[in-house]
């Protein structure tokens, strides 16, 4: 077991939470049927999530979540229905970030592609 293994449990309690900075994506996995939940650092707009990809595109998370089309985050304390996932290159994802946030994001989570997904009601 890995350490992102050991601590996702933990982390997901924590994320999602009103004073929390981290959101929960639930999932289904696209060969098991099982619902999941993986904790994400995200940006928030009124209509859109952004979801940083330290791990990459390739994950099998993202790999479900664009396979179903939709996911559910769980950001501040309430439930979001994500719809329309696309990956973001480093100049689509940058207008999403102000400038603070952007340096804090590439400083200590640091990826090449980004998950876009529209918030629908």
């Amino acid at each position: 077991m890995n350490l992102v293994q050991a601590t996702t449990p933990t982390v997901v309690k924590l994320a999602g939470r009103r004073w929390s900075p981290w959101a929960v994506v639930h999932h289904r996995g696209r060969k098991t049927g099982r619902d999941l939940a993986v904790p994400v650092v995200v940006m928030a707009t009124p209509t859109e999530f952004v979801i940083n990809l330290p791990w990459g595109p390739t994950t099998n998370w993202v790999r479900n979540v664009q396979a179903a089309g939709a996911c559910t985050i769980t950001w501040k304390g309430a439930d979001h229905r994500a719809t329309a996932p696309r990956i973001l290159s480093e100049a689509e994802a940058r207008p999403y970030y102000s400038r603070l946030s952007w340096t804090i994001a590439r400083r200590f989570f640091p990826a090449d592609a980004w998950l876009l997904l529209h918030r629908t009601p």
